[in-house]
């Protein structure tokens, strides 16, 4: 078991082609994809095609089903709204096509683990797991070992220990035997926790580690802002929040 599980790419080209490079140095074969290729950024063609091209799994967020028309875009913020519109006149048929065949969930059985954009319980309501009790309800409803999501762009590894007891790790961690995992893979293209290079989760037999990679923000801020994308949401990649 040797996986790379990247999330929130959000049409940031320049932070999935980092992600990418990194991922083939480490040899890494298996790339997991479990959500949002698009909105916010501004090359929403290129990284659904380069996702399509190297990602063994593709899961959908609420970005990628919103710019296919899938989910309302009313309870978005008038910026994401913006990107969301802005996304939907520049997608290609082709990508747009292959925006709506992107799974909402998936098993690896072999290795036991289930991966959501969201949340395991609705996984189409969008909701966020961002405490301590959205974990404990939803480690309810999976059965596996490991489940990996994204959403929040806020990246963690959650350890439920036999007793019922949380451990939290920020960035790496050793795998036990009898606990579960959930893990929040961060984001590619737009972090939110204040580090904002690009981030990725990567699992073997023995860890689970939270991946950190630099990337040309400057260009892709440039580039925003010839396509006139909100600068609230181009300010944001040079801060990570």
């Amino acid at each position: 078991m040797r996986y790379a599980i990247l999330s929130d790419v959000h049409s940031n080209l320049e932070a999935t082609e980092a992600v990418l490079d990194d991922i083939h140095e480490r040899g890494i074969r298996d790339i997991l994809f479990i959500g949002d290729a698009v909105g916010y950024g501004p090359n929403p063609n290129e990284c659904i095609e380069l996702l399509q091209d190297r990602c063994k799994v593709l899961i959908a967020g609420n970005h990628d089903r919103a710019s296919v028309g899938l989910t309302d875009i009313r309870y978005f913020n008038e910026y994401a709204r913006h990107a969301v519109e802005w996304t939907r006149d520049v997608l290609t048929e082709k990508n747009r096509d292959a925006l709506t065949t992107f799974l909402i969930i998936y098993e690896e059985s072999a290795d036991d683990m289930m991966l959501v954009h969201s949340t395991p319980k609705d996984p189409e309501d969008w909701h966020y797991i961002l405490t301590l009790w959205d974990a404990e309800v939803n480690f309810h409803h999976f059965t596996n070992k490991f489940c990996f999501i994204g959403h929040s762009h806020q990246p963690f590894i959650l350890e439920k220990v036999p007793s019922g007891e949380f451990i939290t790790y920020r960035d790496k961690t050793g795998i036990k035997e009898d606990s579960r995992y959930l893990v929040n893979a961060g984001s590619v293209g737009q972090p939110r926790d204040g580090d904002p290079r690009a981030g990725y989760a990567l699992i073997d037999e023995r860890k689970v580690e939270i991946i950190r990679i630099p990337y040309n923000i400057k260009s892709v801020q440039e580039k925003m802002r010839r396509e006139k994308l909100p600068e609230v949401l181009i300010e944001r990649l040079s801060t990570g929040t």
